[in-house]
């Protein structure tokens, strides 16, 4: 079977880029609500529309800065390769591709799956401090560690 080879720089470079488009669509969709709001006739439904409409701008504002908070942390992750789990790992294991950065969940690289963590989730915290040819087990599901990047 041959070895695929992953270059940890790509991937990082594709999670920004993913969190730095999810920014920008949801920038562009607050001001055509805002917008839409604007133009709402005054009608006897006006005020509870408008409320609805406030209402979900502040939700998408809320989702903003989560999402800038996401930026914002991936600029702490680091890009050199180590031998031990840490912040900024790739880590490949038997059944699944773990990048441990920013809590992005599934994504598909190059028609790939990974998963983009937070160091705080558990799988990270199960694996923080292995390394290759490790082992362990979460939620009844046993992982082997094959590669650590």
């Amino acid at each position: 079977m041959e070895k695929i080879v992953f270059v940890k720089s790509d991937i990082r470079n594709y999670v920004k880029t993913v969190i730095s488009e999810k920014i920008e669509k949801l920038k562009n969709f607050i001001e055509f609500t805002l917008e839409a709001s604007r133009d709402i006739k005054k009608t006897p439904k006006y005020d509870s529309m408008r409320e609805e409409m406030q209402e979900e701008i502040y939700q998408m504002q809320r989702q903003l800065g989560a999402l800038n908070d996401l930026k914002r942390n991936m600029s702490k992750v680091l890009n050199n390769s180590t031998e031990m789990i840490q912040l900024g790992s790739l880590v490949i294991t038997n059944k699944a591709r773990f990048y441990i950065s920013v809590s992005l969940g599934e994504f598909f690289f190059e028609g790939d799956r990974f998963y983009a963590i937070s160091p705080e989730s558990p799988m990270a915290k199960k694996m923080m401090g292995m390394k290759s040819g490790d082992a362990f087990t979460l939620n009844n599901i046993h992982q082997e560690i094959v590669e650590v990047i």
